[in-house]
């Protein structure tokens, strides 16, 4: 079956439809989609967490950010809290001088202009500091159900294996460009929470499991290893 256009990749009706099956077959192969950053729900809480996440795993934030949040609860508390004291109960994290900088900077813009609440649109969270595209759009989908593509590394891998876009770009933006119109609004978060699952559980950064694998048959990675 022809699954290509002649740069390499699908044709928009292929991506369109592939997408959709790949929807289908992720469902089924975690039915549950779970944020790994256990926030329970807190806006403010899942925005430190993902802001802390960079450069770190999700389980070593879990673990930092239950002494962080027994300490400090609220963003009131992070902002009045001292530099010193956010740098020591975030040390393990990596690059803790920059993240206490910016979640105590953010906290203190939430409380100043916004009553202690993460607001709800791109363009308000993308000014707060530490805020990137992919933490903003975690939001709006997790928190919000505004939907959102979150564009990490292993959304940005795994469906440029797929052949959303050539296999060798490694641009977030253009993955959350080009993956935003395939995947319907309501499935986006669960979309992007199953895929990172995906990507640690069988399509690896290394040694991908293409035996078997439940994508096999839409992904041009595959098929290229197969020729």
């Amino acid at each position: 079956m022809k699954t290509t256009d002649k740069k390499g990749t699908k044709s928009k009706t292929q991506a369109k439809a592939h997408a959709l099956f790949a929807i289908d077959a992720l469902k089924k192969l975690y039915p549950e989609a779970v944020c790994a950053l256990e926030s329970g729900g807190d806006p403010w809480k899942l925005l430190v967490m993902a802001r802390l996440s960079a450069q770190c795993t999700d389980a070593r934030v879990n673990i930092v950010c239950k002494d962080l949040f027994a300490a400090l609860p609220t963003a009131a508390a992070m902002a009045e809290a001292p530099i010193e004291k956010i740098e020591d109960l975030i040390r393990s994290c990596g690059l803790y001088r920059t993240k206490a900088k910016s979640i105590k900077e953010a906290s203190a813009i939430l409380v100043s202009d916004y009553g202690g609440t993460v607001p709800d649109t791109m363009e308000e969270l993308l000014a707060l500091p530490g805020v990137g595209r992919k933490i903003a759009n975690l939001l709006l989908g997790d928190i919000f159900n505004k939907g959102g593509i979150v564009a990490d590394t292993h959304c940005i891998r795994i469906c440029g294996r797929l052949g959303f876009y050539p296999e060798l770009q490694k641009d977030p933006k253009k993955t959350e460009m080009i993956m935003t119109p395939l995947i319907p609004k309501e499935e986006q978060s669960d979309f992007c929470h199953r895929i990172v699952q995906f990507g640690r559980d069988v399509c690896t950064a290394r040694s991908p499991k293409c035996d078997g694998c439940p994508l096999g048959e839409i992904c041009l990675h595959k098929q290229r290893k197969d020729l």
